[in-house]
């Protein structure tokens, strides 16, 4: 039984209220753990903020999504009307769902950004490589519950967007077909997909959302966190056993990260009241037409968060194949050949590529497409293992590494633009280039990586007051 800790009589009512709780609940342990005594590296820059500002859209999101529930109508022949009844008639209806629309993009502009940060300061690397996977796996949560959020308003592109995905998974063999049924739970997407797809935007995949994020932040105060320099604070302490290069982050990082939310939140604002559609990039205008299962848009396109992994799947032709099946032969011979490695391995790699020779040139190009979309994002999880680089922070890389980076940032960009246009040849071309870029950066990592001049990464963080 936990010791119970007295208080003197002599206390206020709010003391002795605390002093009630934590003896029943550990409420000061964890704020001390977690808040006044984590120490988070002095050096921190704005790269810093969007972890929070991504668990600020989540609270938005279910307290909006909570709201929009009540008067939601998971109904193929009343959903298009509940959701128009939201913006009409109930009151302040139309904030509410313009918050969880503008949230929706929001949350993935956060993400991204903050994936982007831990890209380039290596805070994936040892010992953090548990809370990058956490990190990824919330971002396929985060992925699985906007596609399903996005069925629910029974408009235009709703539909089609949604028949033209589930669709997909026909083209995996043996099981697509009975696989893409049971997702729809029909022969067609009706009123049996928007009932599943509404019970688990709202029941299953925010709890799954959830505890991923609570993992995720468990793991990372586990560890401690990254900083610019990729330098482990927990390296030089002083004699109380405090991080030299630490500061709590309670108060420090709380006023820095009120500061970013309320430049958040004026921006967030801007885009409710001001351009809540984006240009239609936030809400297709599409979408707000009713669901006609007897026509179709003249463009069906996903969302925008949607359309990088978009393109890598229309990339995928027949003619594409041609070219990635001389690249897996060619890889092949020049493992077998100039890798420095017994014979039994040489005779499985080859093997192997027979194998995946076989299979791409008897599967439909359709499945390989899938299979790329879905390994656009899967290969995030790899990422800990495939950088060799012997420094973490693109601070102390060589200088083309950042180029390389940069280069990175640009073709994914020009994949998202072209996810959202109309397929054309030069388009295909360039998505084409695109997707090989994309996995060329992640599969080539483990050699490009070690490759360059490496600057001496210091003993102590640089920072500078500010």
């Amino acid at each position: 039984m936990a010791e119970f800790h007295e208080i003197s009589p002599n206390a206020s009512a709010p003391e002795k209220l605390l002093n009630w709780v934590d003896n029943r609940f550990p409420l000061t342990k964890l704020f001390k753990e977690h808040m006044s005594e984590y120490y988070a590296p002095k050096n921190f820059n704005f790269w810093y903020m969007f972890g929070s500002l991504s668990l600020l859209v989540l609270v938005i999101q279910i307290v909006t999504g909570i709201f929009l529930t009540m008067h939601y109508k998971p109904d193929a022949a009343l959903a298009f009307g509940s959701v128009e009844y939201i913006m009409r008639d109930v009151p302040w209806g139309w904030l509410i769902r313009y918050m969880h629309s503008t949230g929706a993009s929001a949350f993935f502009v956060m993400v991204y950004l903050h994936m982007y940060r831990g890209l380039i300061y290596g805070s994936f690397r040892k010992p953090r490589e548990l809370v990058w996977l956490f990190g990824c796996a919330i971002f396929l949560a985060l992925m699985a519950e906007a596609f399903m959020g996005y069925l629910l308003p029974w408009g235009q592109m709703s539909y089609w967007g949604a028949q033209v995905i589930v669709n997909m998974f026909s083209a995996i063999p043996i099981i697509g077909p009975d696989l893409s049924l049971w997702i729809r739970g029909d022969f067609v997407v009706g009123d049996a997909t928007l009932n599943r797809f509404f019970s688990f935007h709202v029941i299953a995949v925010p709890l799954a959302l959830l505890g991923l994020v609570v993992a995720h932040i468990i793991a990372l105060h586990e560890v401690g966190s990254n900083n610019p320099d990729g330098i482990e604070i927990k390296a030089n302490k002083d004699a109380k056993g405090i991080p030299l290069d630490g500061i709590p982050f309670h108060p420090y990082y709380t006023v820095h990260d009120i500061f970013a939310v309320c430049i958040f939140l004026f921006v967030f604002c801007a885009i409710i009241f001001f351009a809540p559609e984006f240009g239609g990039n936030f809400l297709e205008f599409n979408n707000f037409v009713p669901a006609d299962p007897l026509k179709g848009p003249l463009h069906i396109a996903p969302v925008w968060y949607f359309t990088p992994f978009y393109s890598m799947l229309r990339a995928v032709t027949t003619e594409f194949m041609y070219f990635l099946d001389a690249a897996v032969v060619l890889a092949a011979v020049l493992a077998i050949v100039k890798g420095r490695m017994p014979m039994i391995f040489k005779a499985v790699i080859g093997g192997a590529a027979a194998v995946l020779l076989v299979l791409m040139v008897q599967i439909d190009p359709k499945f390989w497409g899938v299979v790329s979309m879905g390994g656009g994002v899967v290969i995030m999880f790899f990422l800990p293992w495939l950088d060799n680089s012997p420094v973490k922070s693109i601070r102390y890389r060589p200088d083309w590494h950042k180029y390389l980076y940069a280069v990175f940032v640009v073709d994914f960009l020009i994949l998202g633009y072209l996810g959202m246009l109309p397929p054309t040849p030069v388009g295909g071309r360039v998505s084409q280039v695109g997707t090989l870029l994309y996995f060329g950066f992640f599969l080539l990592m483990p050699w490009w990586s070690r490759l360059g001049q490496f600057k001496p990464v210091p003993d102590r963080v640089n920072f500078k007051a500010h």
